[in-house]
């Protein structure tokens, strides 16, 4: 009886293990999240770093969401028109391509760039000083690591990305005119009266509280993934790889709960 119970007894510890560690790990990220918040109060001290990050974060990824925001315009332009051809409506992909973009693709695929750029950078080097005891040489000076480190780098990404989502929604809407024309034979005046027309002020809201969240949410994860990095180099990738793995299930799920929440009843 015994060797038939202990099977099912061993799922259920791994699972109740692995649940505990979760809500532990979940509970961690929130707490440096409002340590953050308390120490926004030393704003003004840390300006130098807070530019620097702002500069790491925004100008570094110009180049990688300007080739990603294109694309995917692009992309949304080529799908949507070939089926609206099938209507005679091609004339409406601008519609599709802006209210995609704002809405929804714009803030997710500057958040994806980011969390892989700035947020695995965020927790490999915030690590790297866990394991390396710099962590703690800075609580020796009387110096809290979440004022120093974190704070900085929870505002400037709160700032930056709501930056990227814009010029990458620009971005896409650039390269879903190119298809448009020269694929779709939509004239460029044409696609651009559409999309002056379809862009709501709900639908750029919504897209920028979507980006400043996910910019919290992202920095907030790469930290404290970083301040749990232990056992040196070994530590110091899985906390990456989580960090990394967390933010795109977040940026996932947040999204739908936005989305719902001001589209699920009055879309």
């Amino acid at each position: 009886m015994k060797k038939i119970i202990q099977p099912f007894l061993d799922i259920t510890e791994y699972v109740g293990r692995n649940i505990l560690l979760a809500l532990s790990d979940a509970g961690f990220i929130i707490v440096i999240f409002f340590q953050s918040v308390f120490y926004s109060k030393d704003l003004f001290r840390r300006w130098r770093e807070i530019l620097k990050q702002m500069y790491i974060a925004g100008v570094k990824s110009f180049l990688v969401s300007s080739i990603v925001s294109f694309f995917t315009g692009m992309v949304l332009a080529l799908q949507t028109g070939l089926e609206l051809m099938t209507f005679q409506q091609e004339a409406l992909v601008g519609d599709l391509v802006i209210t995609a973009m704002t809405r929804e693709m714009g803030p997710f695929t500057s958040a994806l760039v980011l969390t892989a750029s700035v947020g695995s950078a965020m927790a490999a080097e915030i690590g790297t000083m866990k394991v390396s005891e710099e962590i703690d040489a800075l609580e020796m000076m009387a110096i809290h690591p979440v004022s120093f480190l974190v704070m900085p780098r929870v505002v400037a990404l709160s700032i930056m990305l709501p930056v990227v989502t814009i010029y990458s929604i620009v971005m896409g809407t650039y390269g879903g005119a190119i298809v448009s024309n020269f694929q779709l034979l939509v004239p460029f005046d044409t696609y651009y009266h559409h999309v002056i027309d379809t862009l709501r002020f709900k639908a750029t809201y919504v897209g920028m509280l979507k980006s400043y969240v996910f910019g919290i949410m992202i920095s907030s994860i790469s930290c404290a993934r970083g301040l749990q990095a232990k056992n040196g180099a070994i530590g110091v990738g899985q906390a990456v790889r989580s960090s990394v793995v967390i933010s795109f299930l977040m940026i996932l799920i947040v999204s739908y709960f936005i989305t719902s929440f001001f589209y699920g009843k009055n879309p």
